[in-house]
């Protein structure tokens, strides 16, 4: 009789280990696929890019070019030196005898007030356009790129033909710049000529850009 208890309650035992061990499966599942339909916080909130969008940035950088603000900024301009006064005519000798005599001013005042000013020497005019020459740097621009790789090859091929040539970084339109330049050069005429020479070995697109100091 005790023998027949002890054998019930064992297989009562299992058989609740075995349901306990189905209902658990049958919540996990249940918990598994209920997480599976609520959404991701912060993932579905994104907005997700449509293929016209995509298509329309490829366009716009394509087109885009990087020396578009060349032509429209620090272009060089000439500096024109100042006017040079020309001298007073001298009076005629006659004339001022004729008016002279009846006055009869005192010898000095006259002579100091119809004493001619003297020219300027050309070296006078230089001196005074010197100083607004030199508050400006030339550049001869080669190129402009937005890798620094294209820029070192064309810094190479400028010292391939005997040209030294600078890279500098700057910002246009949202994207780093790297531009490839020779100089600086403090008189436009050598700027001039490092252009000529450079269009000369291959590189046409060269240009002159003038920069405040």
């Amino acid at each position: 009789m005790v023998k027949t208890q002890r054998n019930g309650q064992r297989g009562g035992f299992v058989l609740g280990m075995i349901v306990g061990l189905l209902i658990g499966l049958a919540l996990a599942l249940a918990v598994a696929l209920y997480v599976t339909k609520v959404p991701v916080p912060f993932v579905n909130k994104v907005p997700q890019r449509t293929a016209e969008q995509d298509a329309a940035e490829l366009e716009k950088n394509r087109n885009w070019d990087p020396n578009a603000g060349l032509a429209g900024k620090n272009v060089a301009r000439p500096v024109v030196p100042p006017a040079v006064p020309q001298p007073a005519p001298a009076p005629d000798a006659g004339a001022s005898a004729a008016v002279a005599a009846p006055i009869a001013p005192p010898i000095a005042a006259f002579g100091a007030a119809s004493r001619p000013q003297a020219a300027p020497s050309p070296a006078a005019v230089e001196r005074s356009a010197k100083p607004a020459a030199q508050t400006f740097q030339y550049y001869v621009q080669v190129g402009a790129y937005t890798r620094t790789d294209d820029a070192e090859q064309q810094r190479a091929r400028l010292a391939i033909n005997g040209l030294v040539g600078r890279i500098t970084e700057s910002e246009q339109a949202g994207h780093t710049m790297y531009r490839v330049r020779l100089g600086p050069f403090d008189v436009r005429e050598d700027a001039d000529r490092a252009k000529e020479r450079a269009a000369g070995v291959g590189f046409s697109d060269a240009a002159l850009v003038r920069v405040a100091r």
